[in-house]
């Protein structure tokens, strides 16, 4: 396999004068960055339109785009919007913070405000989208337009006609909210439109897209209520048990995700056309698919709904590989992340290995102690070939700070794995990228705030917590030339330099 590596950074941690990083300039601007560090990879979050949380892991679809990264320039140069409008708004003052508030009520009157202007209705090409993705955009369309119409609640408390799909129902809201169905068809033709550009771009420069994809769909998701029979859900539509991971030692009560888990006999009786839909669609927008949570292929966590935490749930058994061999028979071979980390069992590693796909390593695991998997397979000395490694995912603290935040023992460890005894402490997370680099990993996935040496105030995500997640954006002044070069350096010397 072709050694390489890429980075991670999601699209909303992009510089952006518009409050959340999109599909501006800054955007283009970081390919040719990352080009020229040497890379060949550009990992990415789920791109899907967001709930409440701001999680790209919570979608209202498992399809559907978030309006959020629509370049707003892009709508001023089609003449929709005016410079003027779009720089008069208030989007938040933070260059380096997301506030998801703002970008809620003034990107939305701004989106609004380019769809009446449109006049797409008559335009051919949005009625040739509608058409070819009609299978996923009218439901979508609809879902958000009711949505809206119910003050913003989820559909489990919307009323009974509707919730239940009632046709009376589904033709009155279709014709009493026309427009507004409307609008959110135009927005995912947007989004469709400026994000194709924006990765044909990347691959015309040899930089491949990364996607990263849920394993469950949120429960507040068009995708369950216009499939329920495809979900755990009972008669009324409401879950009989929904997923988490059980407590490990990050968190003594395991984590409650809530989301609706499948119906593993009726995705069978219908040959997994719905998983191997999802997957070609993902293919589309993607050159390589990362699936979260794998190893609920194999067993998931069944929580009992309407529980507290996920200390009360049990694994059940999962598709395992007739799931894969359907996808394979019907799109071919494809490029796909398994991310297996958690919990792992023989039963899991067996069905990574019997996939073909790439597993994952995180450096961090194989010296801190919280984790509950084997540390060993995490020792970059072990790592297969077949296996994309990382110093850290978006989940997990930044290096600088996990550094900081692990025991003396554990420190001692990383010294001594190393054998660096030297390097002050500052400039450590620097040897650690490199010992990843350097392992037989094919595939090397490094964050952005690792290479920036950033402390956990520029962490994405922390697991089972609401708030703070989500936020951090890049500085464009922290893309800088030095920083460019050293990147290209280091990645040309363990022979992972993308000559494109």
């Amino acid at each position: 396999m072709q050694r390489s590596a890429g980075i991670l950074l999601p699209i909303s941690s992009l510089p952006s004068p518009y409050g959340i990083g999109c599909f501006s300039q800054e955007a283009y601007n970081f390919v040719d960055w990352l080009k020229e560090a040497g890379q060949t990879y550009w990992q990415i979050l789920p791109l899907g339109t967001t709930s409440y949380g701001d999680s790209p892991y919570q979608s209202f679809s498992a399809f559907a785009g978030n309006p959020y990264f629509i370049s707003l320039d892009a709508l001023v140069e089609e003449g929709v919007l005016t410079a003027a409008e779009c720089k008069k708004t208030n989007f938040g003052r933070k260059a380096d913070d997301i506030n998801y508030h703002r970008l809620y009520t003034e990107r939305g009157r701004l989106l609004r405000l380019a769809y009446s202007r449109s006049n797409i209705s008559q335009n051919e090409d949005f009625i040739a989208f509608c058409e070819k993705n009609k299978w996923w955009l009218d439901d979508f369309a609809l879902f958000m337009a009711v949505k809206d119409r119910f003050g913003g609640k989820p559909w489990t408390e919307w009323a009974e006609d509707i919730r239940l799909r009632w046709q009376n129902a589904l033709d009155y809201y279709h014709q009493e909210l026309y427009f507004d169905v409307e609008y959110y068809k135009y927005i995912q033709f947007k989004f469709d439109e400026q994000w194709r550009k924006l990765k044909a771009y990347a691959n015309s420069k040899g930089i491949q897209i990364i996607g990263d994809i849920p394993i469950y769909v949120a429960l507040d998701s068009a995708d369950a209520w216009a499939n329920p029979d495809l979900f755990q859900l009972d008669e009324k539509n409401v879950p009989t048990a929904v997923a988490g991971v059980p407590p490990d030692g990050f968190s003594a009560t395991g984590q409650l995700w809530g989301n609706p888990l499948y119906r593993w006999e009726v995705h069978r009786d219908t040959g997994y056309q719905w998983w191997i839909t999802r997957l070609w669609y993902c293919f589309e927008l993607y050159d390589v698919v990362r699936i979260d949570h794998f190893r609920g292929f194999d067993e998931y966590f069944s929580v009992p709904y309407g529980s507290d935490t996920a200390a009360t749930g049990h694994w059940e058994k999962g598709p395992g590989m007739e799931l894969f061999h359907a996808v394979e028979h019907a799109l071919g071979k494809r490029n796909i992340i398994a991310e297996d980390l958690g919990y792992m069992s023989d039963s899991v590693r067996q069905l990574v290995r019997d996939s073909g796909f790439a597993g994952i390593k995180v450096l961090e695991f194989a010296f801190d102690s919280r984790d509950t998997g084997s540390a060993s397979d995490y020792l970059p000395h072990n790592y297969p070939v077949n296996s994309v490694a990382y110093t850290g995912t978006h989940d997990n603290e930044t290096l600088v700070s996990w550094y900081q935040t692990i025991t003396s023992a554990e420190r001692t460890m990383v010294r001594d794995y190393l054998y660096d005894y030297a390097t002050p402490e500052d400039q450590l997370y620097k040897s650690m990228i490199a010992l990843v680099l350097r392992s037989a990993a094919a595939t090397c996935i490094i964050p952005m705030q690792d290479w920036l040496g950033l402390d956990n105030s520029a962490r994405i995500n922390k697991p089972s917590t609401l708030g703070k997640n989500w936020r951090w954006r890049l500085k464009k002044t922290q893309l800088t030339k030095k920083l460019q070069k050293e990147i290209c350096q280091m990645t040309t010397r363990y022979g992972r330099r993308n000559w494109d």
